[in-house]
């Protein structure tokens, strides 16, 4: 059995609505055409599956080395033959690996009858 990977895209719903981190989720039937999603036990989003054109790749990202200027060669201008140098200036760099390849990207809306009243209510105070 070869795994599938599913992207779930939260975009239109995102302005829309507040979700906290690390919130609980529920989502189910993920072998419809209409994938439910209920996050916090309050907000019930509706997804919808699209194909992607060609194939989409996913990456993680992760803190790089600095990098590292080695001064060799003799030379009698080159103080620090034989040294490393850190260039302090230097931005942090990033580095990507890939995770994983997906076909199918599962957009979600919230559902007409979607309880958000909580979810405000609990932003106004």
């Amino acid at each position: 059995m070869e795994e599938e990977f599913i992207l779930l895209d939260l975009d239109s719903v995102s302005g829309q609505i507040d979700i906290p981190p690390n919130a609980p989720y529920v989502l189910s039937g993920l072998d419809t055409l209409n994938p439910v999603l209920i996050i916090d036990g309050k907000l019930k989003l509706i997804g919808e599956y699209e194909e992607t054109i060609g194939t989409c790749l996913v990456f993680t990202e992760e803190d790089g080395k600095p990098v590292v200027h080695e001064e060799i060669g003799p030379s009698e201008a080159n103080l620090f033959s034989g040294k490393c140098i850190i260039d302090p200036n230097q931005t942090p760099s990033k580095q990507v690996k890939p995770v994983a390849q997906l076909h199918k990207i599962l957009k979600f809306r919230l559902a007409p009858d979607a309880d958000i009243q909580c979810a405000t209510a609990e932003q106004i105070e």
